[in-house]
């Protein structure tokens, strides 16, 4: 492919890639809203959250298998069809429970486009440029922070919470033909044998890379979970510039995205290690810095662009070492993302819930990303121990 159709087919993932973030996050901004309108609690309203998360771990493995057979472009349109379905249903939905079925539905099509997205993203561009290209669609999921959660809120606000499902379900169908025009044909990655998929999972490696994901995000939600109630009762941010500071997080997720590409293709594990590392030791310094409203702001720059480095390496050492089925091991890869968020914001709440207040949720934040990084070098020194053995094996030869 020539340089410009690569980029083409990159814009029309990242534009799918936004869609897809904005409809997860928004409903946060909007729980008021729903619940006004759907004459439900708060919490209730708020347990749309988690079925999104439901679907994601559910529809990412069973999307991965029953599209397993169709070309990956094809593939990818068919997960966007059920996209642009779940948030139609969502801005006509009559009551609560036909919202939740919608969100479900919706979600579906999430770690299965991602996971099959990084695939296709990495093998339309050359050699050596994998990792950039999978963090420049993922930029649309960290822009969709930025932009689409903030400006999705307020025309909710505005018109009504309808209306950004609306607004979310036209994008989706600007984003399927963008894919349908814009991404090729890739006869080499169609029909993936799901034995050969399933197979890797049985290879330590693959599992060692999903429980980084797991272990190395997860830090990162065990604080963003609670990030509010954090800058305004410990930081003393008004309500009001709470949401600012949300948008400056979400630039530097931005940063740290497209820095965490180009340092995954320089070397890819050396890198990672040395980015969870950094995130540790930024939560943990939160727990003293989000006490004055300059350090905090500034920390929580510096976090979102460590937060979002981790992303590119992570998923590229699934597809490097998931070869003979990168689809499934990077569509889980995805789930494991959101298994990581829910056992972040367990933890993160199960501080709470016991006494021990909110800043000790940066010091709790450490200790998971700690956990994830104790992994990666593990997984390294596995790998320098294979490779050892197999030149000295070869030399014996």
């Amino acid at each position: 492919m020539s340089q410009n159709s690569s980029r083409a087919a990159l814009l029309a993932l990242a534009v799918a890639a936004f869609a897809i973030g904005t409809t997860e996050f928004v409903i946060m901004g909007l729980l008021p809203e729903v619940a006004a309108d759907l004459h439900v609690s708060i919490p209730s309203a708020g347990m749309l959250v988690s079925g999104y998360a439901l679907g994601v771990a559910v529809g990412a493995p069973l999307l991965a298998a029953l599209t397993a057979r169709l070309e990956r472009r094809t593939a990818l349109l068919t997960l966007l069809g059920l996209f642009i379905l779940g948030n139609a249903l969502c801005a006509v939905a009559p009551n609560y429970s036909v919202l939740m079925m919608a969100r479900v539905v919706a979600a579906f099509c999430h770690g299965s486009f991602f996971g099959i997205g990084a695939v296709v993203a990495s093998h339309v561009v050359p050699r050596g440029q994998g990792a950039r290209a999978i963090a420049l669609m993922f930029a649309g999921l960290t822009l969709a922070n930025v932009l689409g959660v903030p400006f999705g809120t307020f025309l909710g606000q505005w018109a009504g919470w309808r209306s950004t499902f609306a607004a979310v379900t036209v994008l989706g169908v600007i984003a399927a033909l963008g894919v349908w025009r814009l991404v090729p044909s890739l006869p080499e990655l169609h029909s993936p044998d799901m034995r050969k998929e399933m197979a890797v999972l049985r290879q330590p490696q693959v599992l060692l890379a999903l429980l980084m994901t797991v272990l190395g995000f997860g830090g990162v939600f065990t604080v963003f979970t609670y990030i509010a109630p954090i800058l305004q009762t410990q930081s003393h941010i008004s309500v009001g510039a709470t949401g600012w500071v949300l948008v400056l997080f979400g630039v530097g997720t931005t940063l740290g995205n497209l820095l965490g590409g180009r340092l995954a293709d320089w070397r890819l594990m050396p890198s990672l290690i040395a980015i969870l590392l950094v995130l540790m030791v930024v939560m943990f310094a939160f727990t003293w810095t989000m006490r004055d409203p300059v350090a905090a702001v500034i920390t929580v720059f510096v976090w979102g662009v460590a937060a979002f480095a981790t992303v590119p390496p992570l998923q590229m050492r699934v597809v490097q070492q998931a070869v003979d089925g990168p689809h499934l091991a990077s569509t889980l890869n995805i789930a494991a993302f959101n298994l990581g968020n829910a056992i972040g914001a367990f933890v993160g709440g199960a501080v709470i819930e016991g006494g021990l207040g909110l800043p000790m949720i940066g010091i709790a934040g450490a200790i998971v990303a700690a956990l994830g990084l104790l992994v990666t070098v593990w997984s390294l020194a596995l790998e320098r121990r294979g490779a050892t053995t197999t030149t000295g094996a070869t030399v014996g030869i």
